[in-house]
């Protein structure tokens, strides 16, 4: 099997806010959404907003509240990217989690919690390189 992931699916107490948030905090373009899931396109994968209820329906068991123990990154080409898509999502109602700063590991990062409290990282890395199609490409892939 190749070494693949096609979508990320989040589930959210508020479609509509949800939807909100990610056009007007991140700028994103949905695709057609339809009542229950909302879709936009990303480079090499999609991600999918999913109302809560209706995600446990699809998967057939209850779910564990929203969050847990996994966070989501976007990448930057520089620290004043990274900055300005703090700043917007900060804007749009995301909680901040940790302001950008310099990283131990060498690159530039911080989290901010969307509406549903996802945990998404923004960051800047030096060892990475983001096409001109918006793909983040790990050691020199």
């Amino acid at each position: 099997m190749d070494q693949r992931l096609s979508l990320i699916t989040l589930g959210v107490a508020d479609l509509a806010a949800a939807r909100t948030f990610y056009e007007a905090g991140l700028g994103w373009t949905p695709l057609d959404p339809l009542p229950e899931v909302v879709f936009y396109q990303l480079p090499g994968l999609a991600l999918a907003l999913f109302g809560l209820n209706d995600l446990a329906k699809d998967v057939g068991e209850p779910l564990p509240g929203p969050g847990g123990a996994i966070t989501l990154a976007i990448n930057g080409r520089s620290p004043a990217e990274v900055d300005a898509t703090f700043d917007r999502a900060v804007a749009a109602g995301a909680r901040p989690v940790k302001t950008p700063r310099a990283a131990d590991w060498g690159g530039y990062s911080g989290y901010f919690a969307d509406p549903d409290g996802h945990l998404w990282e923004t960051a800047f890395n030096p060892r990475c390189e983001i096409t001109p199609r918006g793909e983040t490409l790990f050691g020199g892939q």
